[in-house]
C-alpha cells in the first residue's frame, strides 16, 4: 500500500502523562502505516518545557504561524503540587494561554455524535458547538497575594499620563487580580464566531454578565454588536440564521431547555467551563472536538480534555487501562484534513474522513473503551484496553482503504 505524501509539514506538539502515551499508538497504528507524515516536532512535556524555561511553547506557536495546521497533545498546567512532583523551576502558565495568545482567534469545540450514545440532556438532539475567545482574560491575569494594610489601585498610564483607580483597602491579607482584553482581539472573535455560524448556517448565540460588568463584559456586547449590524445582518438574513446575546445565566437555562443546534459563543473563562459541561452531557470529554481558528488562517486541532493522570499512573505500574482516545485521534484528522484543504492533497482529507469513520463505527459495533460501556445502549459491548481500541480502529481503516 503506497503512503500518502505530504508536501508541507504540520506543527505536531506532543504533550504529557496518558495523552503523550495514546499520542504514539495513534501515530503507530492510524497515520505512519497509513501517510508519510511530515510534522515539524515540538515536546510539550512539562519536563522539557521546564528545561527550556518554557521557550518550546512559544516555539511551537510561531511554528504554527509559518506552516499554518498544528495539531496538539494534551498538556499539563502545572499548580504548585505540580512544581513539586516534576522539581520545576516555576509555576509555568498555561501552554494552551500562551499558544492562544500568540496565534489570537477562537477556539470552537462540537461533540463527536455516537449513535448509541444520548445526550444526559434529554431535549438535545443536535450537537452544540461552544466559540470560545482565546485570548486575554483570566488566562493571561496578574496576580499578587497581598499583605495586611495594603492599597490596592489600578494604574493606567497613557501618553505619560497615569490614571489611577482606586480597588481596595485591605486591613488584613489577601488576594489580587488583574486581567485584559483588546478591542482587536475581541473584534476578530466576533468575525470568526459570525462567519462560522454562516459557513455551518447555524445560528449564534452571545452571552456575557454585562450588567455586573458595565465597562469589561459590555465591551464584548458593544464590539459584537456593531461588526453584525454593520457587517453581518444582511448575510444572516439570508441565510435564514439568527444572531442572539443574553445574559450568560440565562444563556444557560435556554441551553439545557433548547433541543441544541447552534454555536454558543463564550468569552474565554465561561468557554472554558460550558465546553466541558457540554462534552459531558453529550457523553464525555474525550468526545469533543477542538480547533483554534486565527484571523491570519491558522489552525490548532487539540484534544479538549487533560492529560488523564490517574490512569498514566495505572500504566506506569503495568496496569491495563481503558481511556478513550476519540478526542485525541478528531484532532489529527481535523489537522490531516485542513493540511490536505490547503495543500490541495484530495487522499489526504479522504484519509481523514475514512479515520473518523472508522472510529465512529467501531464504537457504534460495540467495540468501545469503559467510559462509554457506562453510557452506551449498545447491547454485547465489547469493552477493550486503550491500545486495543486503536488497533480496532486500524483493522476497519485497512478494510475500507
Amino acid at each position: 500500500m503506497q503512503k500518502i505524501q505530504m508536501n508541507v509539514p504540520l506543527v505536531e506538539m506532543d504533550g504529557d502523562e496518558m495523552t503523550r502515551i495514546i499520542w504514539q499508538m495513534i501515530k503507530e497504528d492510524l497515520i505512519l502505516p497509513f501517510i508519510d507524515l511530515k510534522s515539524e516536532y515540538y515536546d510539550l512535556g512539562l519536563k522539557y518545557r521546564d528545561k527550556t524555561d518554557d521557550k518550546v511553547t512559544y516555539d511551537a506557536a510561531y511554528a504554527i504561524k509559518k506552516y499554518g495546521v498544528g495539531v496538539k497533545c494534551a498538556t499539563i498546567t502545572p499548580n504548585a503540587q505540580r512544581v513539586e512532583e516534576y522539581d520545576l523551576k516555576e509555576m509555568y502558565k498555561s501552554p494552551n494561554g500562551t499558544i492562544r495568545a500568540i496565534l489570537d482567534g477562537t477556539v470552537f469545540r462540537a461533540p463527536i455524535l455516537v449513535k448509541g450514545i444520548n445526550p444526559s440532556v434529554r431535549s438535545w438532539k443536535k450537537p452544540i458547538t461552544i466559540a470560545r475567545h482565546a485570548y486575554g482574560d483570566v488566562y493571561r491575569d496578574t496576580e499578587y497575594k497581598v499583605p495586611a494594610n495594603s492599597k490596592f489601585e489600578m494604574v493606567i498610564t497613557t501618553d505619560g499620563k497615569e490614571t489611577r483607580l482606586p480597588v481596595f483597602e485591605f486591613e488584613g491579607g489577601g488576594i489580587a487580580q488583574s486581567m485584559y482584553n483588546t478591542d482587536k482581539s475581541i473584534s476578530s472573535f466576533a468575525r470568526s464566531c459570525f462567519n462560522y455560524a454562516l459557513d455551518t448556517k447555524q445560528d449564534l448565540w452571545f452571552a456575557t454578565k454585562d450588567t455586573i460588568s458595565k465597562i469589561y463584559d459590555h465591551t464584548f456586547k458593544d464590539i459584537f454588536q456593531e461588526i453584525y449590524d454593520e457587517e453581518y445582518a444582511p448575510q444572516f438574513e439570508a441565510a435564514g440564521i439568527e444572531y442572539f446575546y443574553t445574559l450568560i445565566d440565562d444563556a444557560v437555562a435556554r441551553v439545557i431547555r433548547s433541543e441544541g443546534g447552534y454555536i454558543w459563543a463564550c468569552k474565554n473563562y465561561d468557554g472554558d467551563v460550558m465546553s466541558d459541561m457540554v462534552a459531558t452531557a453529550y457523553g464525555s470529554l474525550a468526545m469533543m472536538t477542538s480547533v483554534l481558528v486565527s484571523p491570519e488562517g491558522n489552525y490548532e486541532y487539540e484534544a479538549a480534555h487533560g492529560t488523564v493522570t490517574r490512569h498514566y499512573y495505572r500504566h506506569l505500574e503495568g496496569d491495563d487501562t481503558s481511556t478513550n482516545s476519540m478526542a485525541t485521534i478528531f484532532a489529527w484528522s481535523g489537522a490531516l484534513r485542513k493540511r490536505g484543504e490547503i495543500d490541495g492533497i484530495d487522499a489526504l482529507i479522504k484519509y481523514a474522513d475514512e479515520l473518523e469513520r472508522a472510529s465512529i463505527a467501531t464504537i457504534e459495533e460495540g467495540t468501545m473503551t469503559k467510559d462509554l460501556a457506562l453510557l452506551t445502549e449498545v447491547e454485547n459491548v465489547n469493552v477493550v484496553n486503550t491500545g486495543n481500541f486503536i488497533k480496532e480502529v486500524a483493522k476497519r481503516i485497512k478494510v475500507a482503504w
